[in-house]
């Protein structure tokens, strides 16, 4: 069975979002347990003296937060969640870079004839 052009950009594509979406999930992976053990070790859980428990002060909070923050953005951008402003930019550019690719295939024609 031959697969079309078509066909082939379609599995491309599906490949490289499944690609995407295993990135965030590694991501996120790395994340809890980092921060779940610089935490654990903040609070004094990991030290063996559970009756010296302390919560963690901020600085021990920063990684989390900093990194949440991060992690934030990447999943908006893995999951696409985009505000209609981001959808419009987009839009407007791929307009603009298909206008600019026919505009030089036009000049190359010229250039030919």
């Amino acid at each position: 069975m031959k697969t079309s052009e078509n066909d082939t950009e379609k599995y491309k594509r599906a490949k490289k979002k499944v690609a995407e979406i295993k990135g965030f999930y590694t991501h996120l992976t790395i994340y809890i347990l980092v921060n779940t053990f610089i935490l654990l070790t903040a609070s004094g859980l990991l030290s063996g003296n559970v009756l010296s428990l302390e919560m963690p002060e901020w600085p021990h909070f920063i990684s989390p937060v900093a990194w949440g923050v991060g992690l934030l953005f990447h999943g908006l951008y893995v999951f696409q969640f985009k505000s209609g402003f981001i959808k419009k930019w987009e839009e407007r550019k791929i307009r603009e870079y298909m206008e600019k690719d026919m505009e030089e295939l036009r000049k190359f024609d010229k250039e030919q004839d």
